[in-house]
C-alpha cells in the first residue's frame, strides 16, 4: 500500500467502520476493516485519482462479497439438513400411502419388464445394477463373454426405460 493511501485509510478509519457497520456488518465491522486492510495492502500501488472513494468502493465490494458468501452458505446448510436431517418434531419421514402406492406399482412394472428379457438379461442387471459386481466379474461368473453382459445391460436397461415411460 502507497505511503498516501495508507495515510487517508488511517485518517478516515472512524469513517470507514461506521460505513462498514452501516451496510451490515454489525460486531464485524473491526474484522472488515481489517480484512479491507489487508486487501488494499495487497493491492498493487499506483496513482489513484480519489483514494478516499477508492477505499469507499473496496469497502462496498467487500461487504458484498461477504453478503454472497454468507448467503450461499445458508442455502448449502438448508440444502445439507434437508437432505440429512430426520424429519421434524412431530412429521413422519415416512412417504405418504400414496407415494408407496406409486412405487410399488412401478416397481411391479418393472419386475414384470426385466423378467420378459430372459433369465440371463435379468440376472446380469441385478448383479451389476443392485449388487454392485463389475461387467467383466459377471462374465467371468457367468461364463459368457463381456460383450455379451454389455448386451444383456443394455437390453435390461431399454426394459426399464420403457416400462418406467409406459406410466407416463
Amino acid at each position: 500500500m502507497s505511503d498516501g493511501l495508507q495515510a487517508i485509510f488511517l485518517s478516515n478509519r472512524a469513517t470507514l467502520l461506521r460505513f462498514v457497520a452501516a451496510r451490515g456488518a454489525g460486531d464485524e465491522a473491526e474484522d472488515v476493516l481489517q480484512e479491507l486492510w489487508i486487501k488494499v495492502a495487497g493491492a498493487p500501488s499506483g496513482p489513484i485519482a480519489s483514494p478516499l472513494s477508492y477505499l469507499f468502493r473496496a469497502a462496498e465490494n467487500l461487504m458484498r462479497d461477504r453478503h454472497r458468501a454468507s448467503r450461499q452458505a445458508i442455502l448449502r446448510d438448508h440444502a445439507w439438513e434437508e437432505t440429512h436431517s430426520p424429519a421434524a418434531p412431530g412429521v413422519s419421514d415416512a412417504p405418504s400411502g400414496e407415494r408407496l402406492l406409486i412405487a410399488r406399482e412401478e416397481l411391479a412394472r418393472i419386475e414384470a419388464a426385466l423378467a420378459a428379457i430372459g433369465d440371463r438379461a435379468r440376472d446380469v442387471f441385478r448383479l451389476h445394477r443392485i449388487e454392485g459386481i463389475a461387467q467383466r466379474d459377471i462374465a467371468a461368473r457367468m461364463g459368457v463373454s463381456l460383450s455379451t453382459v454389455e448386451s444383456d445391460m443394455r437390453k435390461a436397461y431399454r426394459a426399464v426405460l420403457e416400462a418406467r415411460e409406459g406410466a407416463e
